[in-house]
C-alpha cells in the first residue's frame, strides 16, 4: 500500500503522542548520581529565591506583536542543604505566554512547596507536579526546572547537556533584525554578516507590500550565500502570506516562521500546500501535545521550541522527540533572556540531533550581560561551556543590586 506524507503522519501521530507524553525518565541522570555523589552530600533543596530585575535594550526592537524596549525577567536561585547553588531564569512575554514578571513571582511562590525540601534528583517528579498544578506559566516553571538541572549537574560534575546525552558541543545561531524601513533593515543585516553570522533572521508581518521590499532589500545586502529566515509573528493572513512568499520566491528563503495567528492550523496547511518555502511554527506550539496537533494537521515543516513557552528543559526535549519521530526539524529560540536562560536552551540544542536551527541571540540586544561563563557566541557559532550544570555564574556585582521577592 502506498502512503503519502499526510496519511503516514495521520496514522502514526496518535502513537507518537502517546509515547512522547509519557513521563520522561532520566536513566543517565540517575546513574551519574549513584556514581558521582558523595553519600553524605545532601541534594535536598533548602532555599528558593526569586529576584525580579529589568534590563533595558540597546535600542527599541519592533516585531509584528509590538515594540520591545527592555526585559522584565526573574532570576531564580536554589540552594541545597549542603550549599550547592542552582540558577534559572524566567523571561515572561505576555503576548505569547500570558505571563508578566508580577504574575510569575506570584506563581513561583505557589510552586515553592513542590520544590522546597525535595531532592533535586527527583526532578522529573517535581516537573510533573508543577505541570499538574498549572498547565501554563511556562517561564517560571522553566526557571525553577533549570535551577534544579544546574544543581544536579554541579553535584555530578557534568554539564547539563551531558546528563541529557550530548550530541554536539557547538552550533550555529542566527541574529535577528527587527522591523524597520527596508533601507535600515538592509544595513543592519549587512552588519550582522560582518560580525561573522552565516544566518540572518528578519522580522516582518506588518503588511505584504513593505514586507516584500524588506525581504528583497535584505537579500541584496547580504548576498546569496547567507541563510535568510523571516518571522512574521502571526502578522499575516494566509492569503497575504502566500502572496508574499510567491513574490519573493527567487530570494531563496530558508524558512518562514509563524506567518498567521497561532490557532489557524487550516491557514498554515493552506500555506504549505501553496508555496515551496518551509513553514516553521512558533506560537502555535507550546507543549508536546501542540506538536502532535500540528503533525495531524500536516500544517508545519519545522518547530521553534522555546523554554519560556513549553515550561522547561524536559518539555523541550519532549517536543523535539515528538518532532523527530515525524521527521520534523526543530529550532531552539528565545524570548528576552540573558545568557542564563539562553545557556539552558543551548544545552538542549547540544543534546538533540533534530534541533538543527538556533535563534539564541537575545543577550546581544540587552544593555547588560550579567553572566560569567555560560555559552559564548563567536562568528555566529555558539560554543558550549565545559563547567558542570549550566556552566556559568552570575556576576556578584549584578547580584548585589537585586532584592529577593
Amino acid at each position: 500500500m502506498t502512503m503519502n506524507r499526510k496519511s503516514f503522519l495521520t496514522s502514526f501521530a496518535g502513537a507518537i503522542g502517546a509515547a512522547a507524553l509519557c513521563d520522561f525518565s532520566l536513566p543517565s541522570l540517575a546513574e551519574a548520581q549513584e556514581k558521582s555523589r558523595v553519600p553524605s552530600k545532601s541534594t535536598r533543596i533548602r532555599d528558593i529565591e526569586m529576584f525580579p530585575y529589568s534590563l533595558p535594550m540597546k535600542e527599541h526592537f519592533k516585531i509584528a506583536l509590538g515594540t520591545e524596549i527592555g526585559a522584565d525577567n526573574i532570576l531564580v536561585r536554589l540552594r541545597t542543604e549542603d550549599g550547592v547553588i542552582g540558577y534559572g531564569e524566567a523571561s515572561p512575554y505576555s503576548p505569547v505566554t500570558g505571563e508578566t514578571q508580577q504574575s510569575d513571582i506570584a506563581m513561583g511562590k505557589s510552586l515553592e512547596p513542590f520544590i522546597r525540601g525535595k531532592d533535586a534528583f527527583s526532578l522529573a517528579r517535581i516537573v510533573a507536579e508543577m505541570e499538574s498544578f498549572t498547565p501554563g506559566n511556562g517561564s517560571i516553571k522553566a526557571a525553577l526546572e533549570t535551577a534544579l538541572w544546574d544543581v544536579c549537574g554541579k553535584v555530578t560534575g557534568q554539564p547539563i547537556c551531558h546528563l541529557l546525552g550530548a550530541y554536539r558541543d557547538s552550533f550555529e545561531t542566527d541574529l535577528t533584525v527587527g522591523i524597520d524601513t527596508p533601507q535600515v533593515m538592509a544595513e543592519k543585516a549587512r552588519g550582522v554578516v560582518q560580525q561573522g553570522f552565516k544566518a540572518v533572521k528578519i522580522k516582518v508581518g506588518e503588511a505584504p507590500a513593505p514586507d516584500i521590499e524588506r525581504i528583497r532589500a535584505v537579500r541584496e545586502a547580504v548576498g546569496p550565500k547567507i541563510k535568510l529566515r523571516i518571522d512574521a509573528n502571526q502578522g499575516w493572513s494566509p492569503s497575504d502570506c502566500v502572496h508574499v512568499l510567491r513574490a519573493v520566491a527567487e530570494q531563496q528563503l530558508q524558512l518562514c516562521e509563524q506567518p498567521v495567528v497561532y490557532w489557524d492550523w487550516a491557514g498554515l496547511r493552506f500555506i504549505r500546500e501553496s508555496v515551496g518555502t518551509p513553514i516553521m511554527v512558533d506560537e502555535s506550539v507550546h507543549i508536546a501535545h501542540d506538536a502532535i496537533v500540528g503533525i495531524r494537521e500536516n500544517a508545519m515543516d519545522m518547530i521553534n521550541i522555546k523554554l519560556m513557552k513549553c515550561g522547561g528543559i524536559l518539555q523541550a526535549v519532549r517536543i523535539a522527540q515528538v518532532a523527530d519521530a515525524a521527521n520534523i526539524k526543530c529550532m531552539l529560540g528565545c524570548m528576552d533572556e540573558t545568557r542564563v536562560g539562553l545557556t539552558a536552551a543551548a544545552h538542549v540544542v547540544a543534546s538533540q540531533k533534530n534541533v538543527e536551527f538556533a535563534d539564541l541571540d537575545a543577550f546581544l540586544f540587552l544593555a547588560t550581560d550579567p553572566v560569567i561563563g555560560g555559552m559564548e557566541v563567536r562568528d555566529g557559532t555558539v560554543y558550549m561551556p565545559q563547567g558542570p550544570g549550566l556552566g556559568l555564574d552570575v556576576d556578584p556585582a549584578f547580584m548585589a543590586k537585586l532584592r529577593a521577592a
